[in-house]
């Protein structure tokens, strides 16, 4: 099978995908990020009166046309203490921001923009008609559609949420996403490795993503070269619904490389593997059932890249959350040597010149199974196929890790 150009994968990965439509309720204190499933409407009228703006007085605007008016006060009314009764001719209630507006009061005066007298007070300014005063319904009426079918919710959304008087709501399953490492030499962080043993990291890395990307994780930990422990593992997928399988390691066709060939066994659909990409080149991606199964490199940083590339816009894609914006285009910060037959993603720093320009330089190693580089980069260069060699100060494109280092 010939070498597929990165676009060309993506595009046949996606192409398959289906945004989930399944729906479930949640408390409103556990929607941030979610999906809304139905369009939310209000259960009640905001403001549910007419409510005052400001400390003051409400009041006539007839009786205080004009500055030097006097009006005698008659009561109180704050926020939860309506005022029990209505303002007549030359009367005045002291009020408070948020307050039921009186019966028969159409504006409030600042209290600032009066004087007190013996009983009442005096008008130092002339009063409008209905100024400081919010309108019942100014904010939303009962039943009015605020937020609609396919919101993601954030901290403003769900504040008006909460105001509309929603204590769930129903929003769209998130993606569940098993990932099983592979390999005998693996063991979990925090263990005594032997002498041919290293820790299996990659999971936590997928795993953050996936959920930064919207989806849940069902980590199946470690197994063995072993087709029947692999078996065993994608089975335990299967039965929990996992929408996307997720391998580390083993997808190649060496000897101890049973992934790909398990995962045929137990049913799955091969689409296509080898990537021209580095790194990352033997990438999996099949099918399940409907299930997406995506046979990851064991490399950490070829793993962390492709997931970039594929994994993070497909859970999204299933998710129902809109792609996040990675590409951006900065100056090389040195020249860049031209390019084989495979689009490579070189980390690098990214930094401002004198001039407040963005420039990218390259960290001078990069074998992938160095995770300590990674952890320092910014972004990626991404280079081509068969790019020429780009000079220092050239127009470069890159692929963010951190998207907010760029606004």
């Amino acid at each position: 099978m010939s070498l597929l150009p990165v676009a060309e994968a993506q595009g046949r990965l996606l192409g398959q995908a289906k945004p989930i439509s399944d729906v479930e309720t949640v408390s409103l204190a556990d929607g941030d990020e979610r999906v809304l499933a139905v369009t939310l409407t209000a259960r009640l009228t905001q403001p549910p009166f007419d409510a005052s703006a400001m400390d003051g007085y409400a009041l006539r605007r007839e009786d205080a046309p004009e500055p030097g008016a006097e009006l005698k006060i008659i009561g109180t009314s704050a926020a939860g203490h309506a005022f029990d009764g209505a303002v007549g001719k030359g009367e005045a209630v002291r009020i408070f921001t948020g307050a039921p507006v009186p019966s028969g009061a159409d504006s409030v005066l600042l209290q600032e923009d009066a004087e007190k007298v013996d009983g009442g007070i005096r008008t130092k300014y002339p009063v409008r008609q209905g100024q400081h005063i919010r309108p019942r319904g100014q904010d939303f009426y009962e039943d009015e559609a605020v937020l609609s079918a396919g919101t993601v919710m954030d901290f403003t959304r769900l504040t008006v949420a909460a105001a509309m008087n929603h204590a769930s709501l129903d929003v769209l399953r998130k993606p569940l996403v098993a990932i099983l490492a592979t390999g005998d030499e693996l063991l979990t962080p925090g263990s005594d490795l032997g002498s041919s043993q290293i820790v299996a990291s990659n999971t936590f890395g997928i795993a953050a993503l996936v959920r930064k990307a919207g989806g849940d994780v069902l980590d199946l930990g470690i197994a063995p070269d072993d087709k029947v422990a692999i078996t065993a593992s994608v089975r335990r997928a299967q039965a929990a619904g996992a929408d996307v399988i997720v391998t580390l390691g083993g997808a190649s066709v060496g000897d101890h490389d049973l992934v790909q060939a398990t995962l045929v066994a137990a049913g799955m659909k091969l689409d296509f593997w080898k990537i021209a990409m580095r790194p990352g080149k033997p990438l999996m991606v099949g099918s399940l059932g409907s299930r997406h199964v995506l046979g990851l490199p064991g490399n950490p940083v070829s793993s962390l890249v492709c997931a970039l590339l594929f994994l993070e816009p497909l859970v999204r894609k299933l998710a129902c959350l809109p792609p996040v914006k990675r590409d951006a285009m900065v100056e090389a910060a040195v020249t860049l040597a031209s390019n084989d037959q495979r689009q490579d993603y070189v980390r690098a720093k990214l930094a401002k010149s004198s001039s407040g320009k963005w420039l990218a330089e390259p960290f001078g190693k990069q074998d992938s199974s160095m995770m300590k580089v990674f952890a320092h980069a910014d972004c990626l260069i991404i280079r081509p196929p068969h790019a020429p060699q780009l000079p220092a100060g050239s127009p470069c494109p890159v692929m963010l890790l951190r998207p907010e280092l760029l606004g």
